[in-house]
């Protein structure tokens, strides 16, 4: 130790003499007390007597945790950068070491509660005794005779180790048998602690028992609690004179362990005068302890408490992270989901460095606020934004996570503490679900260069019931587009303008069951989770795939906004799944045996990690899957891309691949985009208990919604990510991949333009495809084939439409709409444009404002 103990604790001891003078006191004394001292004794050296089998197996097994002292402090989450965000604690404690405490608080302590703390072996025999003679006379407890030794195991099963109120009862019973174990730990901690520093630190019996008392001071100064909150001399230190426990003085030390008697009672800021009268008292002991100091000490006895205007306290959970509220409480979610509960948080003393960035923070949080006002009516927007997988980062790193709603339990100013951001919200994301339509078509053959047939309305049977809707049969299930579309688009202009139409036919081909199993996979966790449908214990995605339901395309069931962003994170991360993860880090302070902070090579405090391991990634759809999908998604925000409108207003001018949606009643409505940097969405949804139709323009709620994906949730995530967009690095798409871009030889479709019906029916079949008729005004001659739809690849044994001419001239072709569930409002006419479809070649197609 730096500091020498004999001159720290001078003349505290009253030299009454060695151990074994009293053991001789203790045995002439059990002349006098009878039974009751026989029974104190006989414990203490055989284990027998008042202490029961189980009473000494408690002993013997709260011995382990005493030894290593472990004891409840702050855990601190920060940012990424380090700044911390909120404060996480059962007991405000930080541990000190005994080089942290100052020398006048450890005398102080001492003085008031037990000075002969330096020559007991843990249990004053001399006070034991008298109050054991007048326990006994009195025929109840009226004195305890506590040394600190007994005093912290009390406190330290009390304050640590109980879990229960009979756990708390149990520890502070007055009665001869809580006394009895109290004496046995005491000894067994003090002597293992001796031990232990013999050991250690090759030392001498003396040497030794003086590391083990300052070891025990230490421990106890930690513990105890001195009011306002504020647990052991670090906090309270801070609390009343917003200085470190080493730099207090002695009249400030004198308050301190005058408290420790009742830290309820004794508050300097509603009973100043008992708390003077107190601290004057231990002043007096310091007189008589320290008399070449007594004059110092009786004159402090004349000074004010000196205390703060107010107690410094420290702002406790995510409530106080402000707009990082909700992610601070997921990271506490995600933490418990994989092993480190909320209480181990509480009391563990962590810092949790966390992976929320405050520059993407705060740029979402602007644009979200910013067109959806926290202070609108039922309507609420929530975006997360997540950095993709790499073979170095090896995570969804979740960077920002926001709600328009501000964090806080003031209902009134429309604030909320509900999971919003990651929790199942909303009608659906509308169009969105495409995506998992399409990949998985794609991993059973279709390649993106295919070319889709748009017929204005389709209706299935067995694929759910639209009831009798717009004229539907029953059993059936109809959809149309919003707007007209030409006749037929490549993949990539589907995706990007969103009719409805050929994505339902599309799922009734590839079936309804591989769609949500996809969806699963790319990140809608939830949908697989027991209970989410409604339906009794059955999961989300088993209700969907019994209804067989065709409107899954659609998207028209509630979603996890966290989980949609992930989504597009498994995407940009070349289908590499990962949990959405918002830890960096969880360290705790390394300390030596005495508390005290062990400082690294590089002279910064040394920490030593926490143990924990999240969900592994997995590698969900092939990577070549995933990066021609990415470029499949990559015209959305230009041309007659449904986003365009939204992209052009905020400047965007990167590479991107993005997908609206919008549900049919206008209730919900997304927009999902990713780059190689980042990636998310921006949802937008009821979220009154009565949620009603949502328009545009200001955003509201009203009672006939037009809101669509490429309105309010694009302007929200390009605004948001405008900013701060190559932050990380330039933006680029990835490599398509040709096998995904040509499909499957089984899904080549022939050629059979140019032949007859027949003939071109029977090449057709022949390749295992089946075939439907319609005829076109192309031009061509009649009754032959002007095009296929699909036309380049499709589906092994799915359907191909010959389109066969009239003879008739062609009128010009209607220029392309957008879906009733998909990305935007009905297009405004604009100048056409040419696209480049790979494996497809140019096309023209006419230009729209995106909404």
């Amino acid at each position: 130790m730096r500091r020498g103990w004999g001159r720290i604790l001078a003349h505290v001891s009253d030299q009454t003499g060695s151990r074994s003078k009293a053991l001789w006191a203790i045995a002439g004394c059990c002349l006098l007390a009878g039974v009751l001292v026989a029974g104190l004794l006989f414990p203490v050296a055989s284990g027998v007597g008042y202490v029961s089998n189980k009473a000494a197996s408690t002993v013997e097994n709260v011995s382990s945790e005493l030894v290593n002292g472990t004891v409840p402090e702050v855990s601190t989450v920060t940012d990424v950068n380090g700044a911390p965000i909120a404060y996480l604690y059962d007991q405000r404690r930080e541990q000190v070491g005994y080089n942290d405490i100052a020398p006048d608080m450890i005398r102080a302590i001492i003085s008031i509660e037990d000075r002969r703390f330096l020559e007991h072996d843990g249990v004053d025999w001399k006070g034991t005794i008298r109050a054991a003679l007048k326990n006994s006379s009195s025929g109840e407890v009226q004195q305890g005779a506590s040394t600190l030794d007994q005093q912290y195991i009390k406190n330290y099963q009390l304050l640590v180790l109980a879990r229960t109120e009979a756990d708390r009862a149990a520890a502070i019973e007055t009665t001869p048998a809580r006394k009895l174990r109290e004496v046995r730990m005491a000894l067994s901690l003090e002597q293992s602690l001796t031990e232990q520093a013999e050991r250690d630190k090759n030392l001498s019996p003396a040497a030794a028992k003086q590391e083990a008392k300052k070891e025990i001071v230490t421990r106890y100064l930690n513990l105890v609690p001195f009011g306002n909150g504020a647990y052991g001399i670090e906090a309270a230190a801070q609390t009343y004179f917003g200085k470190p426990a080493k730099a207090l003085d002695a009249v400030q030390a004198a308050m301190l362990a005058g408290m420790v008697q009742s830290s309820s009672a004794l508050d300097p800021y509603t009973n100043p005068k008992g708390v003077t009268d107190r601290r004057n008292l231990v002043l007096d002991t310091m007189v008589q302890n320290f008399p070449q100091r007594a004059d110092e000490f009786r004159a402090d006895k004349a000074k004010p408490l000196g205390v703060l205007r107010a107690p410094r306290t420290l702002p406790q959970g995510c409530i106080s992270a402000k707009d990082a509220g909700y992610f601070c409480d997921y990271a506490l979610q995600f933490m418990a989901e994989n092993g480190i509960s909320r209480d181990t948080v509480l009391r563990g003393g962590y810092t949790i460095r966390t992976t929320l960035d405050p520059r993407v923070q705060s740029s979402v949080l602007r644009a979200s606020q910013r067109i959806a006002s926290p202070d609108l009516d039922g309507v609420a927007d929530v975006m997360s934004v997540l950095r993709p997988w790499t073979p170095q980062r090896q995570s969804h790193d979740l960077v920002a996570m926001v709600s328009s709603r501000n964090y806080g339990l003031n209902q009134q100013q429309y604030q909320t503490v509900q999971p919003q951001p990651y929790s199942m919200v909303g009608d659906g994301a509308g169009s969105i679900f495409k995506i998992f339509t399409v990949a998985a078509s794609m991993e059973k053959g279709l390649g993106t260069a295919t070319t889709l047939s748009v017929p204005q309305y389709f209706s299935a049977r067995g694929m759910g019931d639209s009831n009798g809707a717009n004229g539907c049969p029953a059993n059936y299930y109809c959809v149309k587009n919003a707007g007209t579309y030409p006749a037929a688009l490549s993949l990539t202009q589907a995706l990007a303008t969103s009719p409805n139409t050929p994505f339902v036919q599309m799922l009734q081909t590839v079936g309804v069951k591989p769609a949500v199993d996809m969806a699963v996979r790319l990140g809608l966790r939830s949908y697989g989770q027991p209970g989410t449908s409604g339906q009794g214990d059955m999961s989300l995605a088993d209700y969907i795939k019994k209804g067989n339901f065709g409107s899954f395309t659609l998207g028209p069931f509630a979603v996890n906004g966290l989980e949609l962003s992930n989504v597009a994170a498994t995407l940009s991360s070349h289908g590499m799944w990962c949990p959405p993860n918002p830890i960096a880090s969880i360290t705790q302070p390394k300390r030596d045996r005495y508390g005290n902070q062990v400082i690294g090579p590089d002279g910064k405090p040394a920490t030593v990690p926490v143990p924990f391991e999240p969900p592994k990634c997995e590698q969900v759809v092939e990577p070549g899957l995933a990066d021609t999908l990415a470029n499949a998604l990559s015209q959305d925000d230009r041309g007659g891309g449904t986003s365009a409108g939204a992209a052009g207003g905020a400047g965007w001018s990167l590479p991107l691949s993005g997908k609206t949606g919008t549900t049919e009643a206008h209730r919900s409505s997304a927009f999902l985009g990713f780059t190689n940097e980042f990636a998310g969405s921006s949802y937008i949804y009821g979220d009154s208990p009565t949620p009603s139709d949502i328009c545009t323009s200001p955003l509201r709620q009203c009672y006939s919604g037009d809101l669509y994906g490429g309105n309010e949730p694009a302007q929200i995530w390009y605004q948001a990510m405008q900013p701060i967009a190559t932050m990380y690095g330039p933006i680029h798409l990835p490599e398509p991949d040709q096998k995904y871009v040509n499909g499957s030889n089984n899904g080549q479709v022939p050629d059979v333009t140019g032949q007859t019906a027949s003939r071109a029916t029977a090449t057709l079949q022949e390749a295992g495809f089946k075939v439907n008729q319609l005829t076109t005004d192309s031009g061509a001659q009649q009754g032959t084939v002007a095009f296929t739809s699909p036309s380049d690849t499709a589906i092994p044994g799915s359907t191909i439409t010959i389109y066969v001419s009239t003879g008739r001239s062609a009128t010009p072709a209607p220029q392309p709409g957008n879906s009733n569930g998909g990305g935007g409002p009905a297009p405004a006419v604009g100048p056409p444009t040419t696209l480049q479809i790979p494996g497809l070649g140019p096309i023209v197609i006419g230009g729209n404002n995106g909404g």
